[in-house]
């Protein structure tokens, strides 16, 4: 299985739970900023987990750019999968949802919920436990390939 973690980070979070979910992954998977996306390199088959940081409620525009190019079938046959970076309050958005739902409008398969990993403050750390829970998560979504 060949799988793509593609993310946007300000502060270094969203590329370490990127990391964490390639390396839950195990070998096959490459966490790749979104400006080295290549998004031809996938196949039926791949899976793709798209990740950001909540950006004013939504996505970074860096990401909601790449799933913009990707609409209208562009991931036909690709299994995939969403995450984002925030804050732990009560109001907060939700770039995982969104993601999830740009992702299915590009023909993938959804093979997990969004899930959501939580920073400490604006700029962070990523409060304990977090890269742990990715990789966790990580080994869910394997499993759900098979």
């Amino acid at each position: 299985m060949k799988a793509v973690i593609v993310y946007d980070s300000v502060y270094g979070n969203t590329k370490a739970i990127a990391e964490a979910v390639a390396a839950g992954l195990g070998a096959g998977a490459r966490a790749v900023p979104v400006a080295g996306f290549v998004p031809g390199s996938l196949q039926a088959g791949d899976l793709l987990v798209v990740g950001s940081p909540i950006n004013g409620w939504r996505p970074t525009p860096a990401i909601a750019s790449a799933l913009g190019d990707l609409a209208g079938g562009g991931l036909t046959g690709v299994k995939a999968a969403a995450f984002d970076t925030r804050l732990k309050l009560f109001i907060h958005g939700d770039a995982g949802k969104k993601i999830s739902r740009a992702l299915q409008e590009a023909g993938a398969s959804i093979i997990g919920g969004p899930m959501a990993f939580y920073v400490k403050g604006t700029e962070g750390p990523l409060l304990a436990g977090e890269a742990g829970r990715a990789a966790a998560w990580a080994v869910e979504l394997a499993a759900a390939m098979k």
